[in-house]
């Protein structure tokens, strides 16, 4: 390759978006407008912007798990419950900017109820919040003040729902103040209590006004019209009840001392609707919300239910039946994908017209009531990630292979230990979820750039999956998640298919055609292998397979069976991967019996059919280990392996013996892989670890570090910007290539450091001793300072009386700023240390001590307290600062104290030192004079000199000291 030409080596990733475990187990709620979600991970609560994907804050816990949480209508503050009884009030943060540090709470309950709380719900003003345990009591707290305001006692069990009744009715002048808390209970029943102050003092504050019988289960949801007069019911007997608690039907009976008559409240039970499903949550949609297909008004009572089935179900009140259905009803589901699959909680969202549903498996769905379609899914986790490929399902049919375009790898597919294939957006935490395989996926591969899925799986079959191609409206967003479709499958192995590889010109060049002299097949996919437990190789003819799913009258896709076309015994023990070379003339296996085999591939196309057939080439040993990866290059005659000897190896194929070992993992090389043009390669390996590979020099160029497991899944796109790894630690990091970032930053900062270098100098030519002082502070360049002050006695007037050697120099040091002063004191503590640098240091320090009061010097250093912690803080929330203060102070005087003791030892032992010299001085000139008197007898000493320079010496210590 020409070197003019040559691409330049990337030698930095950066961490880009992740996706990491969003909801593990526990309750969920979302804010008012729809656009924040809190959710459980472990024993945490997590804030994430709903539309970005971005993890915003995390909310710290008490290590113990979350029963139950909700958030005020006003958005203002998250309440949740934990198995430890406690009850803890948290400010959302309102910023959209993610927060690194998690958010304390506010206000802290130890002991909010005497046994774990599994329902709690805030009053529409956001004033009081309502809580049942499982020991039948019901509590109303402040929120603000956080003490009770009402309690209730005698349900029968745990308390299983709650609902608030505020009643407002539009028409009518004055708005009545009556206040309702509505509670279910695993005893049936349905009870009302008024938390009027008159109603509590009048009841003894525990006494339910009324009490409804009508369920023969557990009741799961309640919820109340906006007018107070409708109250609708579910349960797990799969019926819901529609009651009318409004005051109108209370009937007038004579009190029980005959002195007058009293209005007794009476809900009647006004209609029973067979759900034919356990329910689990239930509400009441707006009046005048906009359904697709029925006409909204005030007259209208409709109502949505989650249940068993996994579906929300839009119902008509009055009428009794379905409206529609939300989510799709898989038939041919097992029991246990039943179970996961069934809905534990439903949330309306009445101002962006959604209903979130949370499924038993972790997964979050955002069902558009106006569209009735599924906007947004959210996965909560995924487990362990085991393969993963990008996708490009909205790529144009027509589109080359050589011009990039921006609806490529808008997608990437995982991989993870389920019988679900996860397709995720490349810019959000938009997913769905493929289904067909019975057993748990083991590889992926695409095919047609992108724009088909392969899969692997233990259920011994392997599948083709396209993409539902959206309509028109749709594909301006090409970064919208499509449904996917199995348009082939291919059965015949024995075992697990552990490897799928299909052919690299998914559009195949006429070439090709014409060479076979035909052209069917020629606009279509062509092969693909797959290796087995059973150790055997397998090719399959996909000639016949469509890129767009193909619908029968019945609406079912079709499925293509894929005719295997060879099948050769490979290897000795599994097969872990195989490979296309980009021309679709080789193919390459890798197995645990440490070897990698390259073959020849016979594929011809005639009009009597396809042909396809194997040929070993060679087989590359050298490996101690199973080979665990295998891969062309795609510019050079190499093939990369990764082993489970810790090494990656890379092989000539014109006679299949290795030229480069690649060591630097501390486990086995998992994945490995090809970037700029065959220079570099990308490897990933049971530490943990990804790393960057120079292929010239057998370099490391960069590690990247995200995951805590074995990182199995590696896949890097097409413009190879990005590169995505997915560990078993349930984590998917998206590197981002910011090699030119790097470069173009170093670049701004050498040449602002070496503008800084000249201003230096030239403030030193010109005198400007202040300027040159703060430049270098503030270049954290002390070497350059300390050349200053060493260079001040040379360059001093002999008649000036200043302590540094030059009067401008001590004004700089008299008025210097605290925290410039707290980083020159550093240092002279540093200088000090060093017997050749302590003269500037002790010099410096004597003019410091001389010219400042102590005061400064103390706060000087809370100064640079105070200044650390706003820089630390600088995102934190509004408040933070006051309460730094008093710690900075404490701070500062805790870093002088650090300096006067680093400063003492040190200036004790030059004190030292300069006292022996001194007495050598002695010494040396007693022998000296003894000299002279010995030679020059007659002469004598100068009595006055010798005097003169014992009291210079005494001085210069003075000073030094």
């Amino acid at each position: 390759m020409d070197a003019t030409n040559r691409p330049k080596l990337k030698n930095s990733f950066k961490k880009g978006r992740v996706i990491a475990p969003l909801h593990t187990a526990g309750p969920v709620a979302i804010t008012a407008d729809g656009s924040r979600l809190v959710t459980c991970v472990g024993e945490d609560a997590l804030l994430t912007d709903v539309k970005a994907g971005v993890e915003l804050c995390r909310f710290a816990g008490d290590t113990e798990s979350i029963t139950a949480l909700c958030i005020t209508p006003s958005t203002s503050h998250l309440l949740l419950f934990t198995s430890s009884l406690s009850l803890r009030i948290y400010e959302i943060p309102s910023a959209l900017t993610p927060q690194s540090k998690p958010v304390k709470p506010v206000r802290v309950i130890a002991r909010a109820h005497d046994a774990p709380v599994h329902v709690c719900k805030p009053d529409p003003t956001s004033t009081y919040l309502a809580s049942g345990s499982a020991d039948g009591v019901v509590k109303v707290w402040d929120i603000l003040r956080g003490y009770v305001t009402h309690l209730f006692k005698g349900h029968g069990g745990v308390v299983s729902a709650l609902a608030f009744n505020y009643p407002f009715d539009p028409s009518s002048v004055v708005r009545e103040q009556k206040m309702q808390l509505i509670t279910a209970s695993v005893d049936t029943r349905i009870r009302i209590f008024d938390l009027s102050a008159a109603a509590a003092r009048a009841s003894g504050g525990s006494k339910p006004e009324a009490v409804l019988e009508g369920h023969v289960s557990v009741p799961r949801g309640l919820d109340v019209s906006a007018d107070g007069k409708w109250l609708v019911s579910g349960g797990r007997d799969s019926v819901v009840l529609i009651w009318d608690i409004s005051s109108k039907a209370s009937s007038m009976q004579k009190s029980s001392k005959g002195k007058g008559k009293e209005t007794v409240f009476s809900p009647q039970l006004h209609k029973t609707i067979p759900v034919l499903e356990r329910v689990e949550a239930v509400g009441l949609l707006r009046p005048d919300e906009d359904l697709a297909g029925s006409p909204s008004g005030p007259g209208n009572l409709r109502f949505y239910t989650g249940g068993e089935k996994g579906l929300v179900k839009i119902w008509d009140a009055r009428e009794g039946n379905v409206l529609f259905t939300l989510g799709q009803e898989q038939d041919d589901a097992t029991g246990d994908q039943e179970e996961q699959r069934q809905i534990i909680d439903a949330i309306y969202v009445p101002s962006a017209s959604t209903i979130v549903s949370v499924h038993a498996d972790q997964n979050i769905l955002f069902h558009s009531l106006s569209t009735q379609t599924l906007n947004r899914q959210l996965i909560g986790f995924n487990d362990e990630i085991i393969d993963a490929t990008f996708l490009s399902p909205n790529l144009p049919l027509q589109a080359s292979t050589s011009t990039s375009s921006p609806h490529s790898d808008t997608h990437v597919a995982l991989a993870t230990n389920s019988s679900l294939i996860r397709v995720y957006s490349t810019s959000s935490l938009d997913a769905r979820l493929i289904s067909g395989h019975s057993e748990i996926v083991l590889c992926l591969d695409r095919g047609a750039q992108g724009r088909v899925l392969a899969s692997g799986s233990k259920d011994r079959s392997a599948r083709i999956w396209a993409p539902v191609r959206p309509r028109a409206s749709q594909n301006e967003n090409a970064h919208t998640v499509s449904e996917w479709r199995c348009v082939a499958i291919c059965e015949g192995h024995a075992e697990s298919v552990g490897a799928v590889a299909m052919s690299r010109r998914a559009l195949s060049d006429d070439t090709a055609s014409s060479a076979s002299g035909s052209t069917s097949g020629g606009d279509g996919l062509r092969f693909m292998f797959t290796g087995s437990q059973d150790r055997t190789i397998k090719m399959w003819d996909l000639t016949s397979v469509p890129l767009v799913p193909a619908e029968e009258n019945d609406g079912e896709v079709h499925t293509v069976k894929c005719k295997s076309l060879t099948t050769h015994k490979a290897h000795e023990k599994d097969i872990n991967s195989l490979d296309v070379a980009p021309n679709d003339r080789l193919l390459v296996s890798g197995s645990q019996d440490r070897t990698a085999k390259v073959w020849e591939i016979d594929y011809v196309v005639t009009g009597a059919g396809v042909r396809g057939e194997l040929r070993l080439l060679g087989t590359c040993k050298g490996h101690k280990r199973g080979v665990w990866c295998v891969r062309f290059g795609r510019t050079e005659r190499v093939l990369a392996t990764g082993s489970g000897d810790k090494t990656v190896k890379l092989w000539s194929l014109d006679d299949f013996t290795c030229v480069k070992t690649f060591e630097g993992h501390t486990n086995s090389v998992l994945r490995v892989d090809f970037l700029n043009a065959g220079m570099q390669m990308v490897s990933s390996a049971s530490d943990g670890l990804v790393k960057l590979w120079n292929v010239r020099d057998e370099t490391c160029a960069a590690t990247m570090d995200n995951h805590e497991d074995k990182v199995w899944a590696l896949a890097v796109s097409s413009d190879e910007s990005y590169i995505v790894s997915g560990a078993a630690d349930s984590v998917v990091t998206f590197w981002q290539d910011c090699t030119e970032e790097q470069q173009v930053e170093k670049e701004s900062q050498r040449a602002e450091l070496v503008q800084k270098e000249q201003d230096f100098a030239n403030y030193l030519a010109l005198h400007d001793y202040r300027n040159a002082i703060l430049l270098a502070l503030s270049m954290a360049q002390p070497g350059r300072l300390h050349s200053l002050f060493a260079s001040l006695p040379s360059a001093a007037d002999p008649h000036t009386t200043s302590i540094t050697g030059h009067p401008a120099v001590d004004e700089v040091l008299r008025t210097l700023s605290g925290a410039d002063l707290a980083r020159l004191l550093r240092y002279v503590r540093n200088w000090n240390a060093n017997a050749r640098t302590s003269a500037v240091a002790q010099r410096v320090l004597h003019a410091i001590v001389k010219l400042r009061p102590a005061e400064d010097l103390t706060r000087a250093f809370d100064d640079e307290a105070a200044l650390t912690a706003i820089s630390v803080t600088a995102s934190a929330l509004d408040g933070v600062n006051g309460t730094e203060s008093a710690p900075s102070e404490g701070r500062g005087a805790t870093a002088l104290k650090e300096i006067v003791d680093a400063l003492i030892p040190y200036t004790e032992r030059h004190l030292t030192r300069m006292e022996k010299l001194l007495q050598d001085s002695y010494v040396v000139e007693h022998l000296l004079s003894e000299m002279d008197d010995g030679m020059f007898g007659e002469l004598g000493d100068d009595e006055e000199d010798f005097d003169d320079a014992r009291m210079a010496i005494d001085r210069a210590v003075a000073i030094s000291a």
